[in-house]
């Protein structure tokens, strides 16, 4: 019986990596919340999927102070932008919606937020079996200084709010992974892995190469080296994973989590070859079928605020200048 992890929260419905799209998965009813977090330049962890500023996803309000020399800020680093900078945008859209058109609702003047307002949304929701699947997201090119600091404070900051022992934490930079284990050896690991980075030479995953392992750099091969790089979960891109996938997982002591399936044949599928969770840009399709299996769903949360998210969630004033 596969979970159910919200990919980016429910990003078929609602805006990804928002509190509002965090709220509509809890309030679909998830085992697990998935959203990326990085750093910004004043050291500030944000939910954001790239490491630049996207237009389909983010929109311009205006500049946070009168001739920023950095504005507009799409298409920038977040690196290069402060906390004032960050509040500025406006991640309430989806542009073009396609392929979510059918499904997806915008909510404009929706902020950017923080790692510490996701934590502050899940307590005060009482999602208190629900996961936190916290991506960190980092380059190969990143100094190592620089993950190590990432990893350690997405962890102070789960910490500080007691969800350490409901997170787990996900990287494609592998030294994430050891970051982690080094940092808190009680959270989970997530090892992702996708055809771009699990090939022999590459950068992203801390020093191992695939062509050192038995099938020659085939998928096979991810879970001994996601174990040997101190994961205790492989979450392989969906179309890797099949029967001898799942049984190399499984002699190396690792859970599968597979990202991310939206048709119902395939989540069928999955859920057929064992998989123990599925991630999905729409629950709602992933309940139905898992529904169909006879298989046992996550409760829904009962929010406790009228308009879906707290009044506290941040918004940005679409400002016309």
């Amino acid at each position: 019986m596969p979970e159910i992890h919200g990919h980016r929260g429910a990003r078929a419905l609602a805006p990804e990596n928002t509190l509002p799209g965090l709220a509509r998965a809890l309030a679909i009813g998830v085992d697990a919340l998935e959203f990326d977090v990085t750093l910004t330049g004043d050291g500030g962890l944000i939910l954001a999927h790239d490491l630049t500023v996207q237009p389909n996803v983010i929109r311009e309000t205006g500049p946070a102070t009168t001739d920023d020399p950095l504005f507009p800020y799409v298409g920038k680093r977040w690196l290069d932008l402060t906390a004032d900078q960050v509040a500025t945008l406006d991640a309430g859209g989806r542009e073009p919606a396609e392929p979510f058109e059918a499904t997806f609702s915008a909510i404009p003047a929706t902020g950017v937020p923080t790692l510490d307002q996701v934590c502050r949304l899940m307590t005060e929701a009482g999602a208190d079996r629900v996961m936190l699947s916290v991506e960190l997201k980092t380059e190969p090119s990143w100094p190592g200084a620089a993950v190590c600091g990432l990893t350690e404070s997405a962890l102070r900051t789960l910490g500080a709010h007691g969800l350490s022992n409901r997170a787990r934490i996900l990287g494609f930079d592998w030294r994430v992974l050891r970051a982690a284990l080094a940092a808190d050896p009680a959270v989970q690991r997530v090892a992702l892995v996708e055809p771009a980075t699990w090939i022999p030479g590459s950068a992203w995953l801390a020093g191992l190469d695939p062509a050192d392992y038995p099938d020659g750099g085939g998928a096979i091969g991810s879970a001994a080296a996601a174990r040997r790089a101190g994961a205790t979960w492989l979450s392989p891109w969906e179309p890797m994973v099949t029967p001898d996938l799942m049984a190399a997982a499984r002699d190396a002591g690792l859970g599968v989590i597979a990202w991310t399936a939206n048709s119902e044949d395939r989540m069928a599928e999955l859920a057929g070859l064992g998989v123990d969770a599925i991630v999905t840009d729409n629950p709602c399709v992933l309940r139905r079928v898992l529904a169909g299996r006879g298989d046992e769903l996550p409760a829904a949360c009962e929010l406790p605020w009228p308009g879906g998210v707290p009044d506290w969630a941040p918004r940005t004033l679409a400002a016309s200048r």
